[in-house]
C-alpha cells in the first residue's frame, strides 16, 4: 500500500502545544462571533476529534466498493482529521469515473444538525493542502453541500452539489474557487490562486442560506487566526440551494474525476481541523 508522507513534525508539536494553551474554540471565527451578542449566531457544532472521532458525521463515504479494506480513509490525528485518497481509488458511482474519500453532516453529541431552507449558517474549519492535491481540469470538490434524498437513487443532479469548494485549473493556473455548482455556469463566489495556500493551514469561512434562490459567502484566508491576511471572498445571492423538503447536508474531503489529467491525479491527502458552524 503506498505510504503518505507524515505531517511535518515540527509543525504538529506547534499545533499541539497551541492547543494546549488556548481555550476550546477561542480562535475559531464563530466562536468570536458567538460572543459578540445575543444577536450573533449561537455555536452549534464543535467537534473535538480526540473526544468525537468519527461520530462528528454522520458517516464516511470511501472506498464503497470495498476493494481496499486495508487502506485507512479518514483518520484521527490529533488536533485534526486526515482524509487518504489513491490514484487507483475507484468510487461505486459513476462507472468507474471517479473517486472519493469524504465526510458528510454535521453531528454534536448526537444530534443530527439540518440546514433548512431560510435559516442562515456560518461554517467554519481550518484546512490543510499538501502540494500533491492538485487543481483539475475535471471536477475536484473538497466541499460540497448536497440533499441526503439524493443517496436514494433518481435523478442525482435533482439533489446537487449545490455550492461547493473546487479545485480548478484556469489556463496553466490551479485555483481554488468557491462556486454555485448547481447555477447556470458554475460561476465562482470567491477563488484564488492555489500555490500560495499548500502547505500550511488556511481557513475557510461559509454563510450560507438555503433555499430555491438561496445566498452564499466565502472567505478564504491565507492562515490561521484573526489577522491571516485574505486570499478571496465574495458573495453572491440567487444561488441554487435548497432543501428540498429535506435538509442540506455539508460534505467534506476529496471527491474527482479521474478523467482529469493523468499527472494530476496522485497520492494524497487533505487535513482538516477546528470545524465549527453556528446558525441564526
Amino acid at each position: 500500500m503506498p505510504e503518505f508522507p507524515d505531517f511535518p513534525r515540527r509543525t504538529a508539536l506547534r499545533t499541539l502545544a497551541g492547543a494546549a494553551l488556548a481555550a476550546p474554540f477561542a480562535a475559531g471565527p464563530l466562536a468570536r462571533l458567538a460572543a459578540a451578542g445575543p444577536a450573533a449566531p449561537s455555536l452549534a457544532w464543535h467537534p473535538d476529534p480526540n473526544k468525537d472521532g468519527l461520530k462528528a458525521f454522520e458517516g464516511v463515504e470511501a472506498d464503497r466498493a470495498g476493494l481496499h479494506p486495508d487502506r485507512k480513509y479518514v483518520v484521527v490525528q490529533g488536533d485534526h482529521y486526515r482524509f487518504n485518497i489513491w490514484r487507483d481509488d475507484r468510487d461505486s458511482t459513476g462507472g468507474g469515473d471517479r473517486q472519493r474519500t469524504e465526510v458528510k453532516g454535521m453531528v454534536q453529541n448526537g444530534t443530527m444538525l439540518k440546514m433548512h431552507n431560510g435559516e442562515t449558517w456560518t461554517i467554519s474549519y481550518e484546512m490543510f493542502m499538501p502540494a500533491s492535491l492538485h487543481g483539475t481540469n475535471r471536477f475536484t470538490h473538497i466541499f460540497q453541500t448536497k440533499n441526503p434524498s439524493g443517496n436514494s437513487g433518481g435523478d442525482a443532479a435533482a439533489y446537487g452539489p449545490w455550492v461547493t469548494l473546487d479545485l480548478i485549473r484556469e489556463g496553466g493556473t490551479e485555483m481554488i474557487s468557491a462556486r454555485a455548482y448547481a447555477n447556470p455556469g458554475s460561476p465562482s463566489i470567491a477563488s484564488a490562486p492555489l500555490a500560495p495556500l499548500r502547505e500550511k493551514w488556511i481557513t475557510v469561512e461559509w454563510t450560507l442560506t438555503p433555499g430555491d434562490s438561496g445566498a452564499a459567502a466565502c472567505v478564504i484566508r491565507n492562515g490561521t487566526g484573526a489577522g491571516a491576511p485574505i486570499a478571496a471572498q465574495g458573495r453572491k445571492t440567487g444561488v441554487k440551494l435548497p432543501d428540498q423538503g429535506d435538509y442540506v447536508r455539508p460534505k467534506w474531503g476529496i471527491y474527482r474525476s479521474v478523467e482529469s489529467t493523468p499527472s494530476d491525479i496522485l497520492d494524497t491527502y487533505l487535513m482538516f481541523r477546528n470545524y465549527q458552524a453556528a446558525r441564526k
